[in-house]
């Protein structure tokens, strides 16, 4: 089989992609009847608009329940294998991460599933491991969080070096470890790219290490610009001291249009106005009492964002404003960011119109 190209390994580029669109609204917390439905159809028109533009990659959320609300955010969810196989098996070119969560999925069981969907991608599959962190979906499947970050993420690092060990050796092995026994287990094919691309989205100290150790690609918030310049030294030499090198990426969310008031005019219909208050505040509040991946001193602001992009770095105005933004992300260091919009498959087209063609001028991204 041909190897495609796999758009994560791509030099010298500002990585863009999707965020969310498998789930009930995006990333925007809204209660506007033109928000986002993730059906599949939605997410195939998504998927052949981004491929055909050039984008490099589109990332799911794994989500069990949703988070209430007037809209009960999240609660209709596409699930991320499945989904990933599909987009891959109707594109070309962009990749495609499935997220895992390690204590819902057995890692024999996912070192299969990526290298099946890597075949029906040529290449083009990345795995997001997610380590837990929301309580109630953990109570949901009848299993207990971990209350500290140490297990959470040595269950996880564990878990993964049997994934990486089926990806990379030859033959049946036995393991015999704290969290798996197994015995005379094998996974055959291999993924076409070896190793996949693997993300992580990590805040504490521990997952941090699990990410700069595993990981190629680390996501974190941008919610202050100059403190985001010194996390981003921080985890280069933090990277580079364990002898790696591990792209950052950041998430945004966007709202271009032809004048800079039709676009805050829109963010705050959308955004303020009729935002589902109740379910920003379950989410800020899960968030806060089991992931450490905001700066707890920003919470007005991180409310406020949340509604708009579930936390994303906003993107907001003309198409030239907004390509601002993004060079603002690339000057200070990030590798790429994901993007959402109220409603992705409506919205996008314009983007890739009028911003990408500004981006490839400025030399941040190379072409299609």
């Amino acid at each position: 089989m041909n190897q495609a190209e796999n758009r994560m390994f791509r030099k010298n580029h500002f990585k863009l992609g999707t965020f969310s669109a498998n789930c009930s609204s995006g990333m925007a917390v809204t209660k506007v009847p033109e928000r986002w439905v993730n059906s599949w159809e939605n997410n195939a028109r998504l998927v052949r608009q981004c491929d055909q533009a050039g984008l490099d990659f589109m990332l799911p959320i794994a989500r069990w329940i949703g988070y209430g609300g007037e809209t009960n955010f999240h609660y209709n969810v596409l699930e991320t294998m499945a989904w990933a196989a599909g987009l891959l098996a109707i594109t070309d070119r962009i990749s495609v991460i499935a997220t895992m969560h390690t204590a819902f999925n057995h890692p024999v069981v996912v070192a299969k599933q990526i290298a099946t969907i890597d075949q029906i991608g040529a290449g083009r599959a990345g795995l997001n491991i997610v380590a837990g962190w929301n309580q109630p979906e953990y109570e949901a499947m009848g299993i207990k969080l971990a209350d500290d970050h140490e297990t959470r993420y040595g269950y996880a690092q564990e878990w993964f070096d049997i994934v990486r060990k089926l990806w990379t050796e030859s033959g049946a092995f036995d393991w015999d470890g704290k969290y798996f026994q197994l015995k005379g287990v094998h996974s055959d094919p291999k993924p076409i790219s070896n190793l996949p691309p693997i993300v992580n989205a990590a805040g504490s100290p521990q997952g941090r290490e699990f990410a700069v150790k595993n990981a190629n690609f680390l996501f974190t918030p941008a919610i202050d610009l100059a403190r985001s310049r010194d996390e981003l030294a921080e985890l280069r030499e933090q990277a580079s001291n364990a002898g790696r090198d591990v792209n950052v990426l950041t998430f945004s969310y966007v709202v271009c249009r032809p004048t800079e008031k039709e676009a805050q005019d829109y963010h705050k219909h959308y955004a303020d106005t009729n935002a589902d208050w109740a379910a920003v505040d379950n989410l800020v509040r899960l968030q806060f009492a089991h992931a450490h991946s905001f700066p707890h001193d920003l919470l007005s602001l991180i409310r406020d964002r949340m509604a708009a992009g579930h936390g994303g770095f906003p993107l907001v105005g003309t198409p030239e404003q907004v390509a601002d933004g993004i060079t603002e992300l690339y000057e200070t260091g990030f590798g790429g960011t994901t993007l959402a919009f109220v409603n992705y498959a409506d919205e996008f087209p314009y983007f890739a119109e009028h911003v990408l063609p500004i981006l490839e001028k400025r030399g941040i991204r190379t072409g299609a």
